[in-house]
């Protein structure tokens, strides 16, 4: 991107212009990350804190209360029995489940290193409903604001197609845009060859058909751009205050679970001592 640009700018003796756009897109991109990376945290901090909850209170609370159950030889609840099992695999195996965990996560990251696999998973997240549109709406501006600046700088339409597809974190939508370039090589239309994956939103897709007729194709690349970099603000806004109360209602359960396991054992003791 920042090679092509800066060699279209040479050639037209616009160099000034053309760092001013890289510097906004650079500016641009670095700001949606931080605010992705922003809205991420909270959840991924409270899940943390929630699952180190959860250990502790199997792998050390519970333990200290089966002690006090098991020197008054009374038969316990199913629910305390199960979770006195769960707190004894924790203790005895619990390293060898992390020792799994990370072994699984290595061998994903290691599989994600082949490009099949790879897209296959990618191929299978764009049909997942709110991920879906999550993935293609990041993607999607990423792509319209690399291509508005590349066409404003005067990169030829192929070669910005291109260099374009290069940013797709999306193996699949990249290659609809690689066949997209050849499409456009043999004469079709960049609207024509943009829709027939499929992969771009309807609103996209009819801002390029707009900008390719009216000749102001960059302008609206970049309204594309900033459209769906709104569109997937909200939508991760909406992700989150779904799932922060989720969580919440989930946690609260689990512990529930633990404190009537605990608690039932001293009720039935109560009742055999009236």
């Amino acid at each position: 991107l920042y090679r092509a640009t800066v060699a279209a700018g040479e050639q037209s003796g616009h160099l000034d212009v053309v760092f001013e756009r890289l510097a906004d897109y650079t500016e641009a991109r670095q700001q949606m990350r931080q605010k992705v990376g922003l809205a991420l945290f909270y959840p991924l901090l409270l899940t943390g804190v929630a699952i180190l909850i959860v250990a502790g209170l199997l792998t050390y609370v519970v333990p200290q209360v089966v002690q006090v159950f098991g020197s008054l030889n009374q038969q316990l609840p199913a629910l305390t029995r199960g979770l006195i099992a769960l707190s004894d695999f924790l203790r005895q195996y619990g390293w060898l489940v992390l020792l799994a965990l990370a072994a699984g996560a290595a061998g994903w990251v290691y599989a994600l290193r082949r490009v099949g696999f790879r897209r296959r998973v990618h191929r299978v997240l764009l049909r997942l409903p709110l991920l879906a549109r999550l993935i293609r709406g990041t993607n999607t501006a990423r792509f319209a604001r690399t291509f508005s600046i590349l066409m404003a700088s005067g990169v030829p339409v192929l070669e910005a197609l291109r260099i374009s597809s290069q940013v797709l974190g999306n193996l699949p939508m990249r290659e609809a845009v690689e066949q997209a370039a050849v499409r456009v090589k043999e004469g079709a239309s960049l609207y024509k060859a943009v829709s027939a994956s499929g992969y771009f939103p309807p609103m996209t897709v009819q801002l390029i058909a707009s900008g390719e007729a009216s000749g102001r194709l960059e302008n609206m690349l970049e309204r594309a751009a900033v459209q769906q970099e709104r569109e997937t603000e909200t939508l991760i806004a909406a992700l989150l205050g779904i799932f922060e109360p989720m969580l919440i209602l989930v946690m609260g359960g689990v512990v529930l679970v633990i404190v009537l396991a605990i608690l039932l054992p001293i009720f039935d003791l109560n009742q055999l001592v009236h």
